[in-house]
């Protein structure tokens, strides 16, 4: 592929994954809400985190974004040196990108309160911001090879660490997976008592767990500089089946891994990096496929739109209140429906009105580049 060149089928996955947390998936919700026992249905669950072990859909739109933001970088790389972008500059390109991702988790967290004493340090932002930085410059640094030995040392390594260090405040009869005893939350206390999602407890963004997210940023890279890179004789129909084929050896990996370390994605364990990994390959296996190989494109604009600004509607669902805006022109018709109806307006109001905001943007060409 030409270098640079833009996969319509990542900005169309990008979306799909973004719609879940930009209010599409409050909507599924109150659609199974309609129905008797609804609320606690198989669908209605998978719009919700796993309390701790387990896995649900909701857990796979995080370490999904990631793994895209892993497969976008052999492609911006390759445009950098096409460009004549010195060593030095891509380095630093790559750690100001994570700092500045760092730093609007900070401001996602609530900094602009002051509460300086309080305030969360680790975000989502923050994850995604560090885990890529790292995964990039192993790739700009290293061969495949040696960044193959790296992502298995450290899954491995993760899994022994926890598994044979369990957290020295941990309760008589707590587990090293457990949520009392992990090491992960140990560090997390000892380090910033008071800085963490859950005061004084736990962090599903802490310090610890970035080394096995660094994995699924690097499993995108792998999937990105294959298809950019791939023996020019195979198309792009077998690259598919090949990365298909490869996400069925990782989920089988995965799931024989997690009798002896459960999947976890407050842990990050190295079975979720697995599991859900495989989860990501295919799913952009099946969009490269579509998109890109089959030339299918009439459908995508839909998810092109939040794609394309992706980080735009995640901080500005924070600051925005589209829900009051929902409430402000559907509310009068949502208080004369039936409670689970009403519920439904409101959501999917939000929902819409969340996407023509994007809409806008893409119309006027604006785009939250980080």
């Amino acid at each position: 592929m030409e270098p640079g060149k833009r996969l319509l089928s990542l900005d169309t996955l990008r979306g799909f994954d973004m719609i879940f947390i930009m209010g599409f998936a409050s909507v599924v919700v109150a659609i199974c809400e309609l129905f008797p026992g609804g609320d606690s249905c198989w669908l209605a669950t998978q719009m919700y985190h796993a309390d701790w072990d387990g896995l649900r859909h909701h857990d796979t739109i995080f370490p999904l974004f990631l793994f895209i933001a892993g497969i976008s970088f052999p492609f911006s790389y390759a445009k950098q040196l096409s460009k004549g972008a010195s060593r030095g500059a891509v380095h630093w390109k790559i750690i100001k990108r994570g700092v500045v991702l760092f730093l609007l988790g900070l401001v996602y967290n609530g900094l602009f309160e002051l509460h300086f004493s309080t305030l969360r340090i680790f975000s989502v932002l923050a994850r995604i911001g560090f885990a890529w930085m790292f995964a990039a410059l192993l790739y700009v640094n290293l061969k495949p090879k040696a960044r193959v030995v790296i992502a298995v040392c450290l899954l491995v390594g993760y899994w022994l660490l926890l598994r044979f260090v369990p957290a020295p405040d941990a309760p008589v009869g707590a587990g090293p997976f457990s949520y009392e005893g992990n090491l992960v939350g140990y560090i997390d206390r000892m380090l910033f008592p008071n800085h963490l999602l859950s005061k004084g407890e736990f962090d599903p963004e802490g310090l610890l767990s970035v080394l096995p997210a660094i994995v699924t940023a690097m499993l995108g890279m792998f999937a990105g500089e294959f298809v950019r890179i791939g023996d020019s004789k195979v198309s792009g129909s077998r690259k598919s089946l090949y990365m298909a084929l490869a996400a069925v050896a990782m989920l089988a990996v995965g799931l024989l891994w997690s009798m002896v370390f459960p999947i976890n994605k407050k842990l990050w364990s190295s079975t979720f990096v697995l599991v859900v990994g495989a989860y990501s390959l295919a799913l952009f296996a099946l969009f490269y496929y579509i998109i890109d190989v089959r030339g299918w494109k009439g459908w995508t604009k839909f998810f092109e739109v939040v794609g394309l600004n992706s980080i735009t509607i995640y901080m500005a669902r924070r600051i925005i209140s589209f829900r009051g805006i929902s409430d402000f022109f559907v509310g009068g018709l949502a208080g004369i429906c039936p409670e689970p109806w009403a519920r439904l307006l409101l959501n999917a109001g939000s929902f819409i009105l969340s996407w023509l905001f994007l809409w806008f943007l893409y119309k006027k060409k604006v785009f939250l580049k980080v």
